[in-house]
């Protein structure tokens, strides 16, 4: 089965964000471990990415959060992708009133096709991004979309804990990867 990299968005995944979760439990998750959480540059978030795949046997399957679903967009338009597939999780909008300012570096959000498979998991109620806008992303990458409710942003605050039901979204999508 494929190496899975956990991507947590600006100012990392806490104790009780999902992704952590998900890496204590299962030693299959790496983070990958940009320079810095809170002031993030897309330059060294791009590296980071690059390294850490270049450590995996095969090409493995990125589980971004947030900003990190912004990454994966930069640097899969950059860079050949190395990797079986993403699941993106609450892509923000990088033009939104509340997109954090210290991420102005992610802006503009390339708009091509991803060349590996992915899914958004979108939240109807998610102030960081809408609905239309995640729809938008999902036609522009070619992603497939899901949207399980009022999630919130999908972290932490969203009291979601160890969030199953998108542990089995992830398990679904990685049975479904080639290799």
């Amino acid at each position: 089965m494929h190496d899975i990299i956990t991507l947590p968005g600006l100012g990392g995944s806490g104790e009780t964000h999902w992704q952590t979760i998900w890496e204590r439990t299962d030693a299959r998750f790496t983070r990958f471990q940009p320079a810095s959480w809170d002031q993030p540059d897309l330059d060294d978030w791009e590296q980071s990415l690059e390294r850490t795949v270049r450590r995996c046997a095969k090409p493995p399957v990125l589980v971004a959060h947030s900003l990190a679903c912004l990454l994966v967009a930069h640097w899969a338009a950059r860079l050949p992708p190395a990797i079986a597939g993403a699941f993106l999780v609450a892509v923000p909008d990088p033009d939104g009133a509340n997109f954090p300012v210290q991420a102005v570096s992610f802006r503009p959000l390339p708009n091509s096709p991803l060349r590996f498979p992915s899914l958004i998991i979108a939240s109807t109620n998610d102030p960081y991004g809408g609905l239309e806008k995640s729809e938008k992303f999902a036609r522009a990458w070619q992603s497939a979309l899901i949207v399980p409710g009022e999630l919130g942003h999908i972290n932490a605050s969203s009291g979601l804990g160890a969030w199953p039901q998108g542990r089995a979204l992830l398990d679904a999508f990685r049975a479904g990867l080639r290799g």
